[in-house]
């Protein structure tokens, strides 16, 4: 059982025990993200940097033990942009949170270029929706030591959600993962500086993200820290009925459903109510463990 599970992972010098579950705050910094995109652009197409430090701020005092900043859209049908527009967005705010805020700042990237600007800009972990396998990815993050999440997508997200298909769900996304930490080790990296993520709608339908929910704890047999991030998604709007922004509530319930299963971080934009949620959960462990430790 988790409790019984303390795994530490040093981020940049900022260490943390998953014995019990965190919260990553989402940051995004594009025009198109499905949910908030250019909620924080200048209309010069910038980032309004004091909107963003506010919003960081908040995160924190929430209690976010991560920030994921993103400057590239991956929704459904998102196109790619140049790794140049990316960095102008993104690597200013990793060097101003980073210095500012006590908090892990995640680079939400699959770009090698700003996964080794990032390093320096001050990141504490690399999160890639594409495992690592653009060219020269693995090497970079093997260079620069910090940690990486791998999640897994079908296709690219500008086709990922054109009719995917699995023989068996599960299976092929373990054997991806399996896979990609195995690449990632060969390299250098040490599997001990590794998150895993089974990457909910990328690449699935309505159907494979609730097997994929409903069978989550089959992802604890990597033995790795799980990342999930389900806010707000279309699966939950096909499930409701609700716009992004009123998805709040489904989200936090997915949320919990993750946490029962052994999901490590909450990857989410409504932190306030995600780490209410944890605390609720904990609490529950942490009687749990009492009682077991009593009998």
């Amino acid at each position: 059982m988790r409790y019984f599970i303390s795994k530490v992972m040093n981020f940049a010098g900022k260490v943390i025990d998953f014995k019990m579950p965190e919260v990553m705050g989402i940051l995004n910094v594009t025009p198109d993200s499905f949910s908030d995109g250019g909620e924080l652009l200048l209309a010069s197409g910038k980032p309004a940097t004091d909107k963003i430090m506010k919003r960081a701020e908040s995160m924190h005092e929430a209690g976010a033990a991560f920030i994921d900043i993103g400057g590239e859209s991956t929704r459904p049908g998102a196109n790619k942009i140049s790794d140049e527009e990316e960095m102008e967005r993104v690597l200013p705010l990793v060097e101003k949170i980073s210095k500012n805020i006590d908090v892990v700042v995640s680079v939400d990237t699959s770009s090698p270029a700003l996964m080794q600007e990032a390093a320096k800009a001050g990141a504490g972990l690399i999160n890639d929706v594409r495992a690592l396998q653009r060219p020269g990815a693995v090497e970079i993050v093997s260079r620069i030591n910090l940690p990486v999440c791998l999640m897994h997508m079908q296709g690219e997200p500008a086709t990922m959600q054109q009719a995917p298909s699995y023989n068996q769900l599960l299976d092929e996304i373990l054997d991806f993962l399996k896979d990609r930490i195995a690449v990632c080790t060969k390299a250098g990296i040490d599997r001990g500086q590794i998150i895993v993520d089974p990457g909910f709608g990328f690449g699935k339908t309505l159907e494979h993200n609730l097997e994929l929910l409903g069978r989550l704890g089959e992802f604890k047999s990597l033995k790795l820290p799980l990342l999930i991030g389900l806010s707000r998604k279309g699966m939950l709007g096909l499930i409701t009925g609700k716009s992004p922004k009123e998805r709040q509530a489904a989200g936090v319930t997915a949320a919990v459903i993750g946490l029962m299963q052994g999901a490590d971080i909450i990857r989410t934009h409504d932190v306030a109510e995600t780490v209410d949620a944890v605390k609720v959960y904990a609490a529950v462990k942490s009687n749990e463990l009492k009682h077991h430790l009593s009998n």
